[in-house]
């Protein structure tokens, strides 16, 4: 099986059948070589550095009702809220302050409506902190509006397929949301220049091997520059309230995969990682991850923005706890960089 880690290493790919062995090992020795050859890679491109994001949730408002996320629109136990304008560049100045410069504004998907609030937004952020990247995470929008984005001066946007499998899609979505549809919006995303992320959800109901298999092939080939992954975690508030969690085994493998796959991509380690262990950050660093989203939100909307249960937002997960994530890091041989840390 060393064999295939070696190969994944320098031809930076498998074919689906050797994909789906590394997927199924469960031999320690390997699974360690397999942490240890993306490790040296990430070490290789960026050195012990890890990248902060200040992540700011602008509004827990959606349209759509996914099967498996706790602000789903059909939740009707939520405490909606939406940041204003200046609630968000009060975020970033702080976070410029701790010295943050890249920004995430993530949010539910809102209806175009919004859209113009969105661009006045970003084009408020970059005009006050031109030296900062902005990434925006806003879900499926035409490609009119994200080319209008684009130019106001964001950088990067993340747009997470969550399963490649058609038929896995529909299993958690509702039928008028389309895996083809995101396929698209992710094409338009790369095409107008930005930087691009993707990712999956790991463990999620119904998923298996075959799917996880798809989704890698779909990203060998997308080669996009961030990979978003993190195991699934059950809302009490949906349908899959009772599904267990994703594996964190499966997902530090998956992270490692990626690495080899795409030596320089940029590489959270997820909040999801951290809620599901307490040293989950940091696996997910020693298995080849080079970037961290420590949460900018106001502290009085975070547990609002709730997309699974027992949502990690204190401590080392808060922009407020960097002290904290730098002495964690620390231990493991990593250190922050304060670097916009693009593609």
């Amino acid at each position: 099986m060393k064999n295939l880690i070696d190969r994944l290493h320098s031809e930076r790919s498998l074919s689906a059948e050797e994909y789906k062995a590394l997927l199924l090992c469960q031999d320690a020795d390997t699974l360690k070589y397999l942490q240890e050859q993306a490790r040296e890679v990430s070490l290789e491109q960026f050195g012990n550095r890890v990248f902060i994001r200040g992540l700011i949730e602008i509004t827990n408002h959606c349209r759509n009702n996914c099967y498996y996320c706790g602000i789903r629109k059909g939740n009707q136990s939520v405490l909606r809220y939406e940041l204003t304008r200046e609630d968000i560049l009060e975020c970033c100045r702080e976070g410029y302050t701790l010295g943050f410069r890249t920004f995430v504004l993530q949010g539910g998907e809102t209806s175009s409506v919004k859209d113009d609030f969105i661009l006045e937004t970003v084009t408020a952020i970059h005009r006050e902190f031109p030296d900062c990247a902005i990434t925006l995470s806003l879900g499926e929008k035409s490609h009119e509006t994200y080319e209008h984005f684009f130019r106001a001066g964001a950088n990067r946007y993340l747009l997470r397929h969550e399963t490649h499998n058609e038929e896995h899609y529909h299993h958690l979505h509702p039928d008028k949301m389309s895996i083809r549809q995101r396929l698209q919006c992710l094409a338009w995303l790369k095409e107008i220049g930005y930087q691009t992320g993707t990712g999956i959800m790991v463990g999620s109901p119904g998923q298996n091997t075959d799917h996880l298999v798809e989704d890698l092939l779909f990203i060998e080939r997308f080669h996009p520059e961030m990979i978003g992954i993190g195991p699934f975690i059950p809302h009490h508030d949906t349908p899959f309230a009772a599904c267990p969690p994703g594996s964190m085994e499966m997902t530090l493998k998956l992270l490692s995969i990626f690495r080899l796959m795409h030596p320089k991509v940029l590489l959270p380690s997820t909040t999801a990682l951290a809620t599901l262990a307490p040293d989950g950050r940091e696996r997910g660093i020693l298995a080849g991850a080079n970037v961290v989203m420590p949460n900018l939100s106001p502290p009085e909307q975070r547990n609002k923005y709730s997309l699974y249960d027992n949502k990690a937002s204190l401590g080392a997960e808060a922009a407020e706890g960097l002290q904290q994530l730098e002495e964690k890091l620390t231990v493991i041989g990593y250190r922050i960089s304060k670097e916009r840390g693009d593609y």
